[in-house]
């Protein structure tokens, strides 16, 4: 599949499990064709939101190959990053083997590299792996921030395609798209409640959580923006600016796993460390889902979002 953007909506999907931990393949390409069909740009499985951390190296390639045996017209972004450079080159190779079509790259946690050591990690499987990646700056997870010389420096590696930015810092996102804005380099939030201002800069799109729940609502938000019209990209925020809170109530993706269970899309389950949703929030979250349902604007928040794309 062929594609030259990272433009739109791709959600963080989550994956999965049966009651004895072992992961539920048929409910995860259930998902991806139902955001398929609910219009989103790609999808992204493996990240944090899929509990990459918890999954075997086996598990985490079985996943991608899911996520491209079910999808039909759009990409495969799979998330193959790790603390360790040479682990995430395998994963990486061993993703692009199994169909991915881009690679997602959280930076390397727990090491807390320095700038240098970002420039040779990324380098090094972008030179050795030929597809779009997306260089993932979440320092919360990871406790060293990729400052936006550096990434300017490694978007002009062909094969470096894009920047996730979930650092909550604007500022440097601004500088980021200044520093790239002449070069084939996509900038995609990673922080929901922060997509609208991202677009507003110069952002081209987001790699969602929320996507998960309200994929069209999604659509129409960034869709709306990346064609200009404002007024109601802001509208569809402020709509979903309560679900973005929600789903960060508790550690991702502890509320998205519960809020797509309430859907009835998957089971809630989360393999250890992370525990169910507490009973105070589940209801809480039940109670917000139930303001979304009504009225189903589904298909005018599909005709919006394609019309910006």
């Amino acid at each position: 599949m062929n594609y030259d953007t990272f433009g739109g909506v791709y959600p963080a999907m989550c994956t999965p499990f049966h009651d004895d931990d072992s992961i539920d393949f048929q409910t995860f390409r259930d998902e991806v064709r139902r955001l398929e069909a609910a219009g989103v740009d790609g999808v992204v499985p493996v990240g944090s939101t899929g509990e990459s951390a918890t999954l075997s190296h086996d598990e985490h390639v079985e996943v991608v190959e899911a996520a491209v045996d079910a999808a039909e017209d759009v990409p495969v972004i799979a998330g193959s990053g790790s603390n360790n450079t040479a682990e995430a080159l395998s994963l990486s190779q061993r993703s692009v083997e199994a169909g991915a079509d881009g690679l997602l790259l959280i930076s390397p946690y727990y090491n807390k590299p320095e700038q240098q050591g970002f420039l040779d990690h990324y380098r090094a499987i972008a030179d050795a792996v030929d597809v779009p990646q997306v260089v993932y700056n979440v320092p919360g997870r990871t406790g060293q921030n990729i400052e936006p010389e550096t990434v300017a420096e490694l978007a002009t590696h062909e094969n470096i395609a894009g920047y996730k930015a979930a650092g909550g810092d604007l500022n440097q996102v601004g500088e980021i798209v200044e520093r790239t804005r002449d070069q084939a380099f996509d900038v995609l939030s990673g922080n929901d409640g922060e997509t609208l201002p991202i677009l507003s800069v110069g952002g081209t799109g987001c790699i969602s959580v929320a996507a998960n729940v309200e994929p069209e609502r999604m659509g129409t938000l960034v869709g709306a923006a990346l064609a200009g019209d404002y007024e109601t990209a802001r509208e569809r925020h402020h709509e979903l600016g309560p679900l973005f809170r929600a789903l960060f109530w508790e550690t991702n993706p502890i509320p998205v796993k519960a809020a797509l269970e309430t859907r009835g899309h998957m089971s809630g389950r989360l393999r250890s460390p992370l525990t169910d949703l507490t009973a105070e929030n589940r209801e809480r979250l039940d109670a917000l889902l139930a303001e979304y349902e009504a009225p189903d604007r589904g298909d005018e928040d599909s005709e919006v979002a394609e019309a910006g794309r």
